[in-house]
C-alpha cells in the first residue's frame, strides 16, 4: 500500500463501556487521506464518544484504534501528544477561551504543541503569527484576530473554532456538531469552509453533524480553488472527483447500524435510518 493510501484512522472491533452502559460496540472503520466520514445519530448513539476515543480521550475496553499507523489504545497520557498535535479539533460551540483573543486562541494549538512534544519544530513568534494570520484568512476572519469570544457572532465563533483546528495543516479533522444552533446560511458557510479544508490540503475529516445537509454538501459539492467557491462534483467522476470520498455513518446504541454512500442512505428502508434523511433547513 503506497504511503499516501494509507489509513490516517483505522477502528478494529473497538467496544467501550462506560459501567452497565455499552458507549461503543463493535466498532471498525477506516479514514484515508481526503475521505470524509458523516456521522449522524441519535442522543447519546456514541457519536462524541467515538470523537474522543480517536485521540485517546477515553479508554476503550476492547479493540484497536490506530492513529497515523500507531495504536492509541497502547499509549500513556504523555505519548499521546504527538499523535493529538496532528489531529485537529473542532469542539461543539467552538470551544473557545473567552479571556484570550481570536488570534491568541489560534495559536494556542501551536503553543501547546511545543511544550508538550519535545520533538516538535520549534515554531519562532514570527512564524506562529504569520500561521495564526493564515488560517484566520482562511476562514476569512483576519480583522478580528485582537478581538474576544464575546466580540463576535456566534458564527464567526465557530469559524474560529475551524481556523484553531487548522492552523498546524493537520492531516485528520474532528468536528463535532460544526453547524448545531446555526441558521441555514451560516450552517452552510462552515459546510463551504469544511469543503476548503478537505480540498487545498487533502485532509481527511469525520464530522458529527445532525444536520443531513451538512453531509449532502460534502458529497455532492467540491472547493475549486481557482474560482474561489464550491461547485457541484461530476457524477461521472472527472478528473478523479466522486462522491466516493464521503462515506455516511449511522449510530444506535453504540453500533454502527449503517455504512455506505449518500444514495444508499437515501434508499435505506430501515425506520431508524430513514430519520437522517432530511432536507428541511
Amino acid at each position: 500500500m503506497a504511503e499516501e493510501d494509507a489509513p490516517l484512522l483505522e477502528f478494529k472491533n473497538v467496544s467501550l463501556r462506560f459501567g452497565q452502559i455499552t458507549a461503543l460496540k463493535n466498532i471498525s472503520l477506516t479514514l484515508k487521506p481526503g475521505e470524509t466520514r458523516i456521522l449522524f445519530g441519535a442522543a447519546g448513539s456514541g457519536k462524541t464518544t467515538l470523537l474522543k476515543a480517536v485521540i485517546g480521550l477515553v479508554p476503550v475496553d476492547e479493540g484497536e484504534i490506530r492513529l497515523f499507523g500507531e495504536d492509541v489504545t497502547s499509549k500513556s497520557e504523555h505519548d499521546l501528544y504527538p499523535l493529538r498535535s496532528r489531529s485537529g479539533v473542532l469542539f461543539q460551540e467552538g470551544g473557545l477561551f473567552d479571556s484570550l483573543t481570536i488570534g491568541e486562541n489560534v495559536e494556542y494549538p501551536l503553543l501547546n504543541r511545543q511544550s508538550e512534544d519535545s520533538e516538535e519544530e520549534v515554531i519562532s513568534p514570527e512564524e506562529a503569527e504569520k500561521r495564526v494570520r493564515d488560517a484566520l484568512c482562511f476562514v476569512e476572519l483576519e480583522h478580528t484576530i485582537d478581538q474576544f469570544p464575546s466580540q463576535v457572532s456566534g458564527g464567526m465563533r465557530r469559524r474560529v473554532g475551524i481556523a484553531r483546528a487548522i492552523v498546524t495543516e493537520p492531516p485528520l479533522v474532528l468536528y463535532d456538531s460544526p453547524t448545531a444552533g446555526l441558521d441555514p446560511i451560516t450552517a452552510n458557510t462552515i459546510m463551504a469552509l469544511i469543503a476548503k479544508e478537505r480540498e487545498t490540503r487533502n485532509s481527511a475529516s469525520l464530522i458529527v453533524t445532525h444536520r443531513y445537509q451538512d453531509g449532502e454538501l460534502m458529497a455532492n459539492f467540491r472547493y475549486d480553488s481557482d474560482r474561489g467557491g464550491l461547485e457541484p462534483i461530476d457524477e461521472a467522476g472527472e478528473n478523479g472527483r466522486s462522491d466516493g470520498r464521503t462515506r455516511f455513518i449511522v449510530m444506535k446504541e453504540g453500533e454502527i447500524v449503517f455504512f455506505g454512500t449518500r444514495e444508499e442512505l437515501e434508499s435505506s428502508g430501515d425506520e431508524y435510518v430513514k430519520q437522517f434523511v432530511r432536507r428541511e433547513g
